[in-house]
């Protein structure tokens, strides 16, 4: 399949995960487990989600993470400051990189924004450099317009 083929493919399943369901938890663990399982060559795919004033851990798929980044901190970090998505060919190059996982090379952040504010970030990491182009960002920023469309943003942990 293409990669185009593959993100089509995850979107529909994401569709299908939540299009009947409108829990955070339940949503965001399920996406993640759907990312990490159909993309090739990533490590880590999961979410950080926004409370305190920092980005905290959420469900993910892949090693143990750094549980708390502070807002300008790493590519998450980053991402959540400029309320853009971040593609990082090579995270080794990107100042203040926070290496959560020795192995990773390359990384793309999607923040997440409802109503101009930031509710957390999606963040992929991948061992192979320059992994992530322009395809993956259109489609893991459609995926998370999904989430946004069909989950209430509402913490209750």
């Amino acid at each position: 399949m293409t990669k185009e083929e593959i993100y089509q493919n995850i979107i529909l399943q994401v569709k299908g995960l939540t299009s009947a369901e409108s829990d955070l938890m339940a949503n965001l663990a399920n996406v993640s487990a759907v990312l990490y399982n159909n993309l090739e060559e990533v490590n880590w795919a999961g979410f950080y989600l926004w409370k305190e004033d920092q980005l905290v851990l959420g469900p993910f798929q892949g090693k143990s993470a750094c549980v708390r980044i502070a807002k300008g901190k790493g590519v998450c970090g980053t991402s959540v400051e400029k309320k853009e998505t971040l593609v990082v060919k090579d995270v080794h190059d990107f100042s203040g990189h926070i290496a959560c996982d020795a192995a990773s090379s390359s990384e793309i952040v999607v923040p997440i924004i409802i109503d101009n504010q930031i509710k957390g970030v999606l963040d992929i990491d991948s061992p192979i450099k320059a992994r992530f182009d322009e395809v993956d960002q259109k489609y893991l920023e459609e995926v998370v317009s999904i989430l946004i469309k069909e989950t209430e943003w509402r913490y209750s942990i």
